[in-house]
């Protein structure tokens, strides 16, 4: 299957990163709070209301950053490492204080995805190993994103379009996906390929779930945007290089013959 070029993926993954986050903002924006997977901050924080604000400025400033040349650079350092501090101080905590709880592994999946984008995007711009990097936080923020659609198979199945059929089938079968993406990109088995898979499946179910209940279901398509347009900056950007297969070149199924082995009979 023949895959988009390296340049396309990274303007693809870079515009795309930078939509969702401008998306993302003008949500939290509008609605003067935090919403998920954002929800974690606590009630208790002084001028919380202010804080959401200025969180959502700093969304669409990074987001509108990533779509212009010359910005681009000191955008996608600035919103790493905002999505950074959000990633380590509301959800990683979570993973220790309520381990047992799926909810939390996926909440902490769903960041850690936008994460991994705005890690490789970074990396491409102004240097350092986060191309790498990117590559494993995505690899082990999918499967716990797979893993709740069998833990929540009746909540997920309830998303499933009402005109497709064996709607719980669908559940497990797209669960499936971003298990078999996540274990793809982290152990270089067709990496790249599943990374864009993931992102268009992503983007497939935004456009099937949420898109059709709008205007009511804004908040939830921009939030899934932002999610799948991360994994399109992954896909463009990180090290995504297999590890199963040797370097890539011609195969040569018959050995080149030297010029002194050469029959006799040959041409010269």
């Amino acid at each position: 299957m023949p895959l988009p070029s390296d340049k396309t993926l990274q303007r693809v993954g870079q515009w795309a990163l930078g939509l969702g986050m401008i998306g993302f903002g003008i949500i939290t924006i509008s609605s003067g709070d935090f919403i998920a997977p954002w929800e974690a901050v606590p009630a208790w924080v002084p001028a919380r209301t202010m804080l959401a604000y200025l969180c959502g400025a700093v969304m669409v400033g990074t987001g509108v950053g990533l779509l212009i040349e010359f910005t681009a650079a000191i955008a996608a350092r600035i919103l790493l490492g905002y999505l950074v501090l959000w990633l380590l101080l509301l959800k990683t905590p979570s993973l220790f204080t309520a381990p047992g709880f799926e909810v939390v592994w996926l909440g902490w999946g769903e960041i850690a995805v936008m994460v991994a984008g705005a890690m490789a995007v970074d990396a491409r711009l102004n240097g350092g190993p986060g191309r790498r990097i990117a590559r494993y936080l995505f690899g082990i923020a999918l499967p716990p994103i797979g893993l709740s659609h069998f833990l929540y198979v009746k909540e997920t199945s309830g998303m499933v379009p009402g005109w497709l059929p064996y709607r719980s089938g669908w559940a497990y079968l797209t669960g499936s996906g971003h298990i078999a993406a996540g274990l793809g990109v982290l152990f270089g088995v067709y990496a790249r390929l599943a990374a864009i898979l993931e992102a268009s499946m992503i983007t497939i179910f935004t456009l099937l779930v949420w898109v059709p209940g709008l205007p009511h279901t804004w908040a939830a398509v921009m939030i899934s945007l932002a999610i799948g347009n991360g994994a399109w900056a992954v896909a463009g950007d990180a090290d995504l290089s297999d590890r199963s297969r040797p370097a890539s070149g011609p195969v040569q199924l018959v050995p080149r013959q030297r010029d002194d082995q050469k029959s006799p009979a040959a041409p010269v």
